[in-house]
């Protein structure tokens, strides 16, 4: 039996803090910050200051990462409601403008600022990322390159975007439109191994497009600092229920592909412009539409996809003890994604953007 025990988890939630009364993102100062560094809770500030961002410590499988989830989650929102506010896990605000949003005051952020100006000031965008512990940096490389195929698999199950500055986009999500104004997104390239990866970094540093590796902002990267990959395509949530659920998938995928490479095997490693195809499909339609196979060159439902990608990894679940949280992935398949809730729910009241706000929030806080 493989050893599966590197492959801890890591997940960070970026959550909209709420005005209860006008269902805004706040347009005031609070202390949820403050008072999560003051409880030791890793609960850190974001560019704009209506955006906060939770990280749960390293968890060994994903029963840990579970607790951890629901427990920040829980605190956040409890910190929230001291302030009279309420946090909301949507990869966009439904009606929300960029333009009125207070700029959190730190270097980091005045530096990204005047390098991207509006390209950062409108990116008012809410992102689950998650990183999956290596046995090394070549084995990171090699896993980066051959999760690159299941992106928008796994995208297509997170979409939770579909409104942006008060209209509706006509994506599933269009998150992923807003931050594809930033440099050094999108999916990565194909990398021989850790050596090729760090010199291409090195590359940008000495040339001044970068100062460090934290500014390449891919699909899923190499982490420049931690010893992991980190997922980094999933729009945030609804419900905490489907963040374990996307973790629980991404670190089968990453145990199975290990697997097979373990075994002299591998997943074929196909161009970026083919695989860009499929995540913009799943930007669009999520999961109601098809994405394409490439290995049987046509189009395929998403959902039929997603339920081979589920046997795929079959056989590594009990290892990893994760099956019953890879089930709530049928749960998204039987019930819609975020994009698709949200949608239903401003359709039946009426249009009404409060409404689906109050909806958001509601959602945002089930099993807390």
């Amino acid at each position: 039996m493989i050893d599966l025990s590197p492959f801890t988890l890591g997940i960070e939630e970026e959550f909209q803090i709420i005005d209860p009364v006008s269902r805004d993102l706040a347009h005031r100062r609070h202390h949820i910050i403050d008072a999560g560094e003051a409880t030791g809770e890793q609960i850190k500030a974001e560019m704009h200051q209506s955006v906060v961002e939770v990280a749960t410590k390293i968890c060994a499988d994903i029963k840990e990462a579970r607790q951890e989830v629901f427990k920040l989650r829980r605190i956040v929102a409890d910190l929230a409601d001291k302030d009279n506010l309420k946090i909301a896990a949507a990869g966009t605000h439904p009606f929300a403008q960029w333009e009125e949003q207070l700029i959190t005051n730190h270097p980091r952020y005045e530096e990204i600022i005047n390098e991207m100006q509006d390209a950062a000031r409108s990116n008012l965008i809410f992102g689950l990322h998650v990183h999956v512990g290596m046995p090394s940096r070549d084995v990171a490389v090699f896993m980066m390159n051959s999760l690159r195929y299941f992106l928008p698999h796994i995208f297509s199950l997170s979409t939770n975007s579909p409104f942006w500055e008060g209209r509706n986009t006509g994506f599933k999500s269009f998150r992923t439109k807003v931050f594809d104004k930033f440099p050094r997104t999108g999916l990565p390239d194909v990398f021989n191994d850790a050596s090729h990866f760090d010199n291409f970094v090195a590359l940008l540093v000495k040339t001044n497009c970068i100062d460090n590796g934290k500014k390449i902002w891919w699909d899923l990267r190499v982490h420049p600092y931690f010893n992991t990959i980190e997922f980094r395509i999933c729009d945030v949530t609804l419900r905490a229920d489907e963040t374990v659920a996307l973790a629980a998938l991404m670190q089968a995928l990453t145990a199975k592909l290990y697997k097979l490479m373990r075994s002299n095997m591998g997943w074929r490693n196909y161009d970026k412009a083919l695989i860009n195809e499929n995540k913009w499909r799943a930007a669009r339609f999520g999961i109601e539409g098809n994405l394409i196979d490439f290995g049987k060159q046509k189009e395929v439902n998403t959902k039929d996809l997603i339920l081979e990608v589920i046997e795929l990894v079959d056989d590594v679940l009990d290892e990893l003890g994760s099956r019953e949280e890879m089930e709530h992935i049928k749960w998204i398949l039987n019930n819609g994604t975020g994009a698709d809730r949200q949608l239903e729910s401003y359709n039946q009241n009426g249009y009404n953007f409060k409404k689906l706000m109050d909806f958001i929030v509601e959602e945002s806080y089930v099993g807390l």
